[in-house]
């Protein structure tokens, strides 16, 4: 029986010229860019990605995002007796898609796909969840992210890693032991340091074979999770624990959930204020080297960092586009006018350069056992590759709104939610200064990084003469060294020959040389829709 369509003949007039709703969204299919890229650098993945985007862009997963989105979780923290449960509840919409992520191998794909490029797959499916709903997306990104910082205790990761990486979904509030799969989340920041972890007051007391912890953390993001890696201070500094929500006696933990964060976007996930009060806790890695021990669980959500705002930037253009398409003004087809060609194709350069330079990097995560340099260049490539994509995110976002006009603002719609949650990964995982300090500390503690970079960027030589000549005046500038007032300049002019290098050597050929043209040579405008008056517009458009 075919679905009833909604009436369009009312009373006072007849609803023309407004889209058919979007049903589903063929992710995989209209996503040529993506296929490509899969395609060249994780061909045995491509079967399980494209099943993967066809589930997700279904009429029903969507509704799912919906719904996860609008009805946001709720915090109880005792039962009707009185007692401390210090638990979340979600809605349905949230376990459904926390599960079909994670049993297509979300967490677990990078370690124990046999066939290469797992890194590259991962990445691709943080892309594809991002346009449905990123909110779920946290907790999968840690566990992914938790299982190289647990190797520095071999003990504890023989302990959780099999639950981390199980590729199935246990929602059941139980002890670690009694689950068939894991999830773990991270808590380090407090309230008076922020980035600066190292003015952390939360302190840990031995406990025999354990420990003892105090303190609060001003933001645990996903507090269901079965256990945090968390920071607190010993007597030789500050160091690194695994905090699991239940004892080894089987009692819950003395993990308190203050508040849940009322936050712009992200409203699927729970982030919390939390409080340990004496809470047991094990040690991860030597005392006193607890950054050194986390810093790798946050090296791999800075890759899902760099890819989401690709995601977001894609799932507005296709809103931009849609409407476009079906929507006429002036006796024509938006899509068909050459202003409205223009704003779409300059969006989507952007849209191409976030996508091309994040999966480069997770190709780079890939290879880093085997290979040195692609090691060194995936610690700063990350870094570049999250800056500049989410400083660039918002802006697509807001001018993908406009292209709706009035009806991109109304929250029947999906560009609100997009708009919302577009700058949230600028933030996490260290907000754009704090990225920027950190290249800088990782050209001087890592001395193969810079010349991995260059030589990466050496790749795009001689494609493109405007390329050339930014590549020459970006080393040439920083030869002697970078200022740190001037961190934010240089990691902007490297994460955009990182992107022009990648388009010119993989990206369609009219969008790369029209990226670096006017991304690097300076031939644009301040705003979208300024690009050279002889650009093949419409060709550009068309990739969306």
């Amino acid at each position: 029986m075919a679905p009833l369509r909604p009436r369009a003949e009312l009373a006072t007039h007849t609803v023309l010229n407004q889209p058919e709703p979007l049903a589903s969204l063929p992710l995989w299919e209209a996503d040529a860019p993506l296929r490509t890229a899969v395609a060249r650098l994780a061909p045995a993945h491509a079967s399980r990605l494209a099943a993967f985007a066809g589930r997700l862009g279904s009429a029903e997963v969507l509704g799912w995002g919906r719904d996860a989105n609008r009805h946001p979780p709720e915090l109880r923290q005792f039962d009707r007796a009185g007692r401390r449960v210090d638990e979340v509840a979600f809605h349905p919409a949230y376990h459904e898609l926390l599960r079909l992520g994670l049993e297509a191998g979300y967490a677990a794909l990078p370690w124990t796909a046999d066939p290469t490029g797992g890194h590259v797959a991962h990445a691709a499916m943080v892309y594809l969840m991002t346009q449905v709903e990123p909110g779920v997306c946290c907790p999968m990104t840690m566990t992914y992210a938790a299982v190289p910082a647990l190797a520095a205790t071999p003990a504890l990761a023989a302990r959780w890693r099999p639950g981390l990486t199980s590729a199935r979904y246990d929602p059941d509030s139980r002890p670690a032991a009694e689950k068939s799969a894991l999830t773990i989340g991270m808590a380090m920041t407090e309230k008076q340091g922020g980035s600066d972890l190292r003015a952390n007051t939360t302190r840990a007391e031995a406990d025999g074979e354990g420990y003892r912890l105090w303190g609060h953390k001003w933001f645990c993001s996903a507090p269901m999770c079965d256990g945090f890696l968390t920071l607190a201070q010993l007597e030789e500094g500050l160091t690194c624990f695994v905090v699991p929500r239940w004892q080894p006696d089987g009692t819950r933990n003395r993990l308190e959930l203050v508040r849940l964060k009322d936050k712009l976007g992200n409203r699927a996930n729970a982030s919390a204020e939390i409080e340990y009060h004496g809470a047991w806790a094990e040690r991860l890695g030597a005392p006193g080297r607890g950054v050194a021990t986390i810093i790798e669980m946050v090296h791999h959500t800075r890759l899902d960092t760099a890819m989401a705002p690709a995601g977001l930037m894609r799932r507005a253009l296709a809103e931009a586009a849609w409407w476009s398409r079906g929507r006429a003004a002036f006796g024509r087809p938006l899509a068909d006018q050459p202003l409205m060609q223009m704003v779409l194709a300059d969006l989507a350069l952007e849209w191409l350069g976030a996508l091309a330079a994040g999966l480069r990097v997770a190709a780079a995560f890939d290879r880093a056992a085997a290979d040195l340099g692609e090691r060194a260049f995936a610690r700063i490539g990350v870094a570049l590759a999250k800056y500049w994509s989410n400083k660039r995110c918002p802006a697509v976002v807001a001018e993908a709104m406009e292209c709706l006009g009035g009806s991109g603002y109304v929250e029947e719609g999906d560009l609100p939610w997009l708009y919302r949650e577009a700058p949230l990964n600028a933030i996490w995982e260290g907000s754009g200064n704090i990225v920027c300090l950190d290249v800088l500390r990782t050209l001087e503690r890592v001395p193969d990084a810079l010349e991995a970079l260059r030589a990466e960027l050496e790749l795009g030589r001689g494609a493109s003469r405007a390329y050339d000549a930014a590549l020459a005046a970006a080393f040439d500038r920083y030869k002697r060294g970078v200022p740190e007032a001037e961190a934010r300049r240089f990691v902007e002019a490297l994460a955009l020959l990182l992107q022009a290098s990648e388009l010119l050597r993989h990206g369609e050929p009219v969008a790369a040389e029209t990226f670096v043209v006017t991304r690097l040579g300076g031939d644009w405008g301040r705003t979208f829709g300024t690009l050279p008056a002889a650009t093949d517009a419409a060709r550009i458009a068309a990739l969306i």
